[in-house]
């Protein structure tokens, strides 16, 4: 019994470990939008303007929602084991729609931090909770049939990059948009960031390899087919990459210099996924998972107090960066009457504002530190209490 249950927490842990990485990274973005001075001006993965350490930066996020995601997805598969399919997809349905919400009403204002609400921004929770509902539908079907469908959107969602979608299908742009667009609803702001069956392919596939993590499985068989897979996504990327005719719509080119050459070969495309970044992203991660598995220490142990609470933290985290923003705001010696601008929805936050990408990586770090504590705790609070029906949505 006790090699069994060492298994399973080898199992758990390989995935809360790479999970806590993946959000720490993600806090790193977002205090670079928010704190970085060029953030809401230029792009960092412009080639004309950035630097190499902003590019990497910058680069490096790209691996956080596809990982999110992607465990998600296993995730699913590994608690849905000993449920039937209509409690399983009863609360993923109910799961998503609450995501949903917490988008819309939440994080949202978390970014903003206006009552008012002048912006929703639709992002990554937004593309996960769309996708767990569609998964709590597809869940009554099959696990061939919920493959098929998660290669099919995973693979040829770029198709459409060939078929302009009628500006006027306000549902196709939600579903499928081939870029980041805007919306006026009500005299709000709708800034759809994420859309979602590219992602909802993503979190189909992570289910689909949920079934490596099936209590029955050899862990040296799913470690290898963690890797060949890893390997497999990995060469792809490449191919597709080299070939540059299919899965993204900015090929790369040669740079001024070797550096540049290799930072445009991995720009690719994240608003909306390509198949190229879901290659160049998810191959990495499977590899990661299959080598986690067994590691122990004083930072896989850190990492999965992060990992085991990530929701919490994801929206933990907004808070903090803005509430920072704001005390760095006047602290320079800005007033309230600069905080709201007519060209940023963001309070404490105008485009004037913000520092070097130095003092960024600083606070990242005091962010990190101070969201430990809280996260461990919740963590605690949660095993304490797993009886807790509510615990569950969060």
């Amino acid at each position: 019994m006790n090699i069994a249950l060492t298994q399973q927490q080898q199992r758990f842990t390989a995935i809360d470990v790479l999970r806590g990485a993946v959000m720490l990274i993600m806090a790193l973005g977002h205090v670079r939008h928010l704190l970085h001075l060029p953030a809401l001006t230029d792009e960092p993965t412009n080639l004309a303007t950035t630097t190499p350490l902003l590019f990497f930066t910058r680069w490096i996020s790209h691996y956080c929602a596809a990982t999110f995601i992607f465990l998600a997805g296993i995730s699913i598969h590994i608690i849905g084991q000993g449920k039937t399919k209509r409690e399983q997809g009863e609360f993923l349905i109910t799961r998503g729609l609450w995501l949903v919400v917490v988008e819309l009403l939440i994080v949202s204002f978390s970014l903003t931090f206006q009552p008012s609400y002048p912006m929703f921004v639709l992002q990554v929770i937004w593309a996960t909770g769309w996708s767990m509902v569609l998964l709590g539908l597809l869940i009554r079907t099959s696990y061939k049939v919920i493959l098929i469908i998660g290669c099919m959107l995973f693979f040829g969602h770029n198709i459409l990059d060939y078929f302009p979608l009628a500006q006027e299908n306000l549902l196709l742009k939600f579903l499928f948009t081939t870029h980041t667009d805007a919306f006026i609803v009500s005299n709000r702001s709708v800034l759809l960031v994420y859309a979602v069956l590219p992602w909802t392919g993503t979190m189909l596939l992570g289910y689909a390899f949920g079934a490596v993590y099936k209590k029955d499985v050899d862990p040296l068989r799913r470690r290898k087919i963690l890797v060949s897979a890893g390997i497999a996504f990995i060469l792809l990327f490449f191919l597709l990459r080299f070939i540059n005719l299919y899965g993204d719509p900015s090929p790369w080119s040669q740079q001024k210099n070797g550096l540049f050459t290799v930072m445009s070969f991995l720009n690719v495309t994240k608003y909306p996924v390509s198949l190229q970044y879901g290659c160049m992203t998810l191959g990495p991660v499977l590899l990661l998972l299959a080598a986690l598995e067994n590691k122990k220490g004083w930072v896989a142990d850190r990492l999965a107090v992060f990992g085991r609470v990530a929701f919490f933290y994801y929206v933990l985290h907004f808070f903090l960066i803005h509430v920072i923003t704001g005390v760095l705001f006047f602290a320079t010696g800005h007033t309230w009457h600069e905080a709201i601008t007519a060209s940023s929805p963001f309070l404490f936050r105008p485009y004037d504002f913000g520092f070097d990408l130095a003092v960024v990586y600083a606070i990242w770090v005091f962010v990190i530190l101070l969201l430990y504590l809280p996260c461990k705790w919740f963590g605690q609070f949660k095993r304490m209490h797993k009886g807790q029906w509510w615990l569950r949505y969060v």
